[in-house]
């Protein structure tokens, strides 16, 4: 075919031109990618959405252990004394000789340890102190939700 025939058939369009990316692919991907984005971003908003209701919902055994656990511990240190059990009318608290102190605010039903949450949803706490056979009892009633918990701490010495 010489360069005469070349130019004939391009100009009556008999020739294809396959350079590069052509409009209607380029459409086909830019369509995809929309897709792709728009899938994408109703699973995360679901993921989301779904991930802040687990959070609202406030499980009473799943508080009071919590609170057990951060107040076992405190509880198990070696030759610790009650420095303070009190309860007000904003307040329930019991303070330990090493700083940490354990409050219930009926405003907002939580117990901090210090000033950090540790328990949330907690109708009613009380903090009682006493001395049964010689050694220091720590005893706890409290309600989450519908259900109570009374528990008894004796303090190592």
């Amino acid at each position: 075919m010489s360069y005469q025939q070349y130019l004939q058939n391009l100009v009556a369009g008999k020739m294809k031109s396959e350079n590069g990316i052509t409009l209607t692919s380029l459409i086909a991907y830019i369509i995809g990618m929309i897709l792709i984005i728009g899938i994408m971003s109703v699973l995360t908003t679901n993921f989301y959405k779904n991930v802040n209701n687990i959070n609202m919902e406030i499980i009473p055994s799943t508080e009071f252990t919590k609170f057990s656990s951060h107040f076992s511990s405190e509880i198990n240190k070696y030759n610790i004394k009650v420095l303070e059990c009190k309860e007000t009318s904003t307040q329930n608290y019991i303070v330990f000789d090493n700083g940490i102190q354990y409050t219930y605010i009926p405003e907002n039903k939580s117990i901090y340890q210090n000033k950090i949450k540790i328990c949330r949803g907690v109708e009613s706490c009380v903090f009682t102190n006493i001395i049964e056979n010689g050694k220091d009892v720590i005893k706890i009633k409290m309600k989450i939700g519908e259900k109570e918990y009374n528990n008894s701490y004796i303090l190592n010495k």
